[in-house]
């Protein structure tokens, strides 16, 4: 190796080790707050080193918000929040223009998605059309709005809440738009203690806000982010993704098996996670640790499965089960 390539490695290890540092910090300070939920967590941020967005779905009370919320504030990116209803527009997400009496002009009014954390919280009680507002954003970056083409700022992520589509006046999430997050996460309830913790920590602040100090920046964000890119992956684990993402098509219980934006997003968390580990190398553990988070979501059961109460997340499962794991040792 010469001597270029060695000041290259080294300042890719540097960088992978602050990384670690400060999504160590990131997650430690989201835990004072968020309880019960650090394997949550520490895949919310794995997404969002990633470059991907993420969707907290689970039973209303149970800190979906709260986690968002917190995360951002730890992240110390520009948030806003938006309550998705039955009669909210596209363009109250994207903004609109207005007629300005003094210039005699419209002028455009941004919406809350022009943040660096863009919080839909309970996306799924809004209409589909609202829905698809996102899309755009969510793929691209940008927003349409009265033929003009808008970028939004970098970086830029969305966190969405939702309520299982059982629940009353709730609308399930078109496929598109659920293939757009890297991630959906599901907290489940707290133990006993983790409810008593709960509740104390509550007694102690004295109200009801909660607030983080933040740990970094849109800037440092980044570099972080940037960090991630220089992890590489050797071909084993490539193909050990593509395999679980096949794995999942074949499954006699879905009807519709993960795309390869699936086994792709599967990579790119497992390369965060790694550098969450402060390793500049992706294992096939890392693919196990989110194949549930970023594959279960992208299913689509046969309708006797789905009548049947088959989950989603137990069929990954099977496939984490029967695929066979490569060597866990980095070639070279």
């Amino acid at each position: 190796m010469n001597t270029a390539d060695s000041r290259t490695d080294l300042g890719a290890g540097t960088a992978i080790a602050e990384a670690a540092r400060i999504g160590a910090e990131v997650l430690a300070r989201t835990g004072t707050v968020v309880v019960g939920a650090e394997g949550a967590l520490r895949l919310a941020l794995a997404a969002v080193l990633a470059g991907g967005h993420v969707l907290f779905e689970d039973l209303p009370g149970l800190g979906k918000t709260l986690a968002a919320k917190t995360l951002a504030q730890a992240l110390g990116l520009d948030f806003r929040r938006l309550q998705f209803t039955p009669d909210l527009l596209p363009s109250d997400v994207t903004g609109s223009s207005i007629f300005n009496p003094a210039t005699r002009e419209f002028e455009f009014r941004p919406g809350p998605i022009f943040a660096g954390l863009f919080l839909a919280d309970e996306i799924n009680r809004t209409s589909p059309k609202t829905q698809s507002a996102l899309l755009e954003a969510m793929a691209e970056a940008q927003v349409s709005v009265e033929g003009a083409t808008l970028p939004l700022e970098r970086p830029f992520h969305v966190f969405a809440t939702s309520n299982p589509i059982e629940f009353e006046g709730t609308y399930p999430l078109p496929e598109a738009q659920l293939d757009r997050f890297m991630v959906r996460l599901r907290f489940g309830y707290p133990g006993p203690g983790g409810e008593q913790d709960i509740i104390a920590r509550r007694i102690r602040r004295r109200q009801d806000g909660t607030r983080v100090a933040g740990v970094t920046s849109a800037e440092g964000l980044l570099r972080l982010q940037a960090a991630v890119e220089s992890v590489g992956v050797d071909d084993d684990v490539i193909d050990y993704a593509v395999r679980l993402a096949a794995g999942t098509r074949g499954h006699p219980a879905v009807e519709v098996g993960a795309s390869p934006r699936g086994s792709q997003a599967l990579v790119l968390l497992g390369r965060a996670l790694a550098v969450l580990d402060g390793r500049a190398f992706v294992l096939p553990e890392d693919m196990k640790e989110g194949a549930v988070a970023v594959l279960a979501h992208r299913l689509t059961l046969t309708p006797s499965s789905w009548a049947q109460g088959v989950a989603t997340e137990t069929v990954v499962r099977d496939v984490l089960a029967e695929v066979p794991t490569p060597p866990t040792a980095p070639r070279g």
